[in-house]
């Protein structure tokens, strides 16, 4: 990686590994939240809830500021938020002022990654700077895979107020290397204050929020009692966003240039897919090793721990194949994993030996490599130079609905029980998508 890169990098991942963090670290403390305020467990999971609905809608809102008002502006902006937040957040009152904090925290923690990808647009010359991003995929892998130890471990030495006291050197320590070794990016200047209004179209936000917010708030729904209003909620509201977009001067999200984008529209659809693929996986199998095989939480934790690591080791790997035989190949070897993985799962029941379920971990989590870095990488290439903040967000956006589709899934399957039926219901649902994904890869030109 030349120099540039390499502080472009330096500068944005402390930023960007708060996300992940931030939500891998929170199942530890929800049962310590829940006696310190004396509410019940179905209360405190707000807390996570709240954390992916307001980063859904939030990500391409704030790829759409970076793009507006600057990428490291607003990077740093996010920042500032997170500190804040984390500086207050342990002397809540009570449960819901908590739940704030998280919304607030999911959106400062939203802006560095669509910021980042923005920050390499404007910086670096040529196609995707695919070392660039696979650091910082790395860096988000790596916060995902020991987050949870990481969370357990304050939890159980200071408290659950660790968790959220420990964004605070991380946010200091971003705040500084981005005003070091990140470009202060040009804001795109307005002609007025109501042209900056204009630009902003806040119609077509609230639209998108609502539409989305209501989509998040069905899908959180299904595990437990669906709330079936929400679905004409969705319909109207996405209607009425659509019809803003094609009619606004300048919309929020640009259909002509994004949702008319066939390639990028088919990042986007390939990243929920094979997100619901390992989320399923991810948020699924511990509950099953607790459930069905009566494993503790932190032995079963440890058992799929490389459903999450290993494409942290492999990510070097995968980089020298993007960088030598391009994202067809990258992103046709991961689906084909994810195929392998799904259908080895469907195989597997209460009288698997352990060993075997570890490498099963390990065949699940070994696709995500490919995915993530190749259809970054496609995403970066396929989109527009000036809308490259909004398509990040978007992408990430995608990859959030695909993990809140998997806990919706997951619900229903273990609907009357974790039972090895409810895992092999997991698996054929896991098996249609990937198999949609291989193909789609298999057909897809260049």
């Amino acid at each position: 990686m030349e120099s540039t890169p390499r502080r472009l990098v330096a500068g944005v991942v402390p930023g960007t590994l708060l996300n992940a963090l931030n939500s891998s670290m929170i199942a530890l403390a929800l049962v310590p939240i829940e006696r310190h305020y004396g509410t019940g467990l179905a209360t405190a999971t707000w807390l996570i809830s709240g954390f992916y609905l307001a980063a859904t809608v939030c990500l391409p809102l704030m790829g759409r500021l970076a793009d507006r008002f600057g990428a490291r502006r607003v990077f740093v902006a996010g920042l500032l938020l997170v500190c804040v937040t984390s500086a207050a957040a342990p002397l809540a009152p009570n449960i819901w002022f908590l739940v704030a904090a998280r919304v607030l925290l999911a959106v400062g923690t939203s802006v560095a990654f669509p910021a980042a990808m923005a920050v390499f647009r404007a910086t670096l010359a040529g196609g995707p700077p695919q070392a660039a991003m696979a650091a910082v995929a790395t860096a988000n892998s790596s916060s995902a895979a020991f987050g949870p130890v990481l969370g357990g471990l304050l939890v159980s030495t200071w408290g659950w107020q660790a968790i959220w006291l420990v964004n605070i050197p991380v946010t200091l320590l971003g705040i500084v290397l981005a005003f070091s070794l990140l470009p202060a990016v040009p804001a795109r200047p307005p002609s007025s204050r109501s042209s900056l209004l204009a630009e902003l179209d806040l119609p077509g936000i609230a639209a998108f929020v609502l539409a989305l917010g209501s989509l998040v708030g069905f899908l959180l729904s299904l595990s437990q009692q669906p709330r079936w209003l929400f679905l004409p909620l969705t319909l109207l509201s996405g209607a009425a966003f659509l019809l803003r977009e094609r009619r606004a001067t300048t919309p929020f999200i640009d259909l002509a240039a994004i949702g008319g984008n066939r390639r990028l529209v088919g990042v986007f659809a390939q990243n929920t897919g094979v997100s619901v693929v390992f989320y399923m996986g991810f948020i699924g199998l511990p509950q099953w090793l607790q459930g069905a095989r009566g494993k503790d939480a932190g032995l079963a934790g440890m058992i799929v721990l490389p459903l999450a690591g290993i494409s942290v080791l492999v990510m070097p790997l995968v980089t020298r194949l993007l960088q030598t035989r391009g994202e067809r190949v990258v992103l046709t070897s991961g689906s084909l994993l994810l195929l392998a993985g799904s259908t080895t799962l469907l195989l597997t029941d209460t009288s698997t030996p352990v060993w075997a379920v570890v490498t099963l971990a390990a065949l699940l989590g070994l696709p995500n490599a490919f995915n993530n870095l190749g259809l970054q990488s496609l995403m970066y290439r396929a989109a527009p130079a000036d809308h490259i903040g909004t398509a990040s967000g978007l992408f990430q956006t995608f990859r959030f609905l695909g993990s809140i589709t998997a806990s919706a899934a997951i619900g229903v399957a273990f609907g009357t029980g974790v039972t090895d039926g409810g895992l092999h219901t997991m698996a054929v649902i896991m098996t249609v998508l990937s198999v949609g994904v291989a193909a789609a890869n298999l057909l897809r030109r260049g």
